[in-house]
């Protein structure tokens, strides 16, 4: 995407035939595609907070009898939490016990 070096708007692609130009559509601005334009850019990934309050919010839950879907461990510790409107049923999330494994998921 490129912009408008006047009004900041975003350039539009017009194709004159062969000649192929961005133009602004507020302002008079044009400019010439005399060659192909590559521009290329890598974003940084965030690090992404846990919702559930990481490893403080699972310290004093409790545990149940629920198979782990990774490891098909036989105990997970839960937790409930509301996270629709007061007349949806509670959320249950759940992670496995297995030291190696702390897979989490929800029902």
């Amino acid at each position: 995407m490129y912009f408008c070096p006047t009004c900041s708007n975003l350039l539009l692609v017009q194709s004159d035939g062969a000649q192929q130009q961005l133009y602004c559509q507020t302002c008079p601005y044009i400019y010439p595609v005399v060659k192909t334009i590559v521009q290329r850019k890598t974003l940084d990934r965030k690090q992404v907070d846990d919702v559930l309050g990481g490893d403080e919010a699972w310290a004093n839950v409790d545990q149940t009898e629920a198979s782990c879907p990774r490891c098909e461990h036989d105990r997970a510790y839960y937790m409930q939490i509301q996270t629709r409107s007061a007349d949806e049923p509670m959320t249950t999330f759940y992670k496995c016990t297995e030291l190696k494994c702390g897979w989490q998921w929800k029902e």
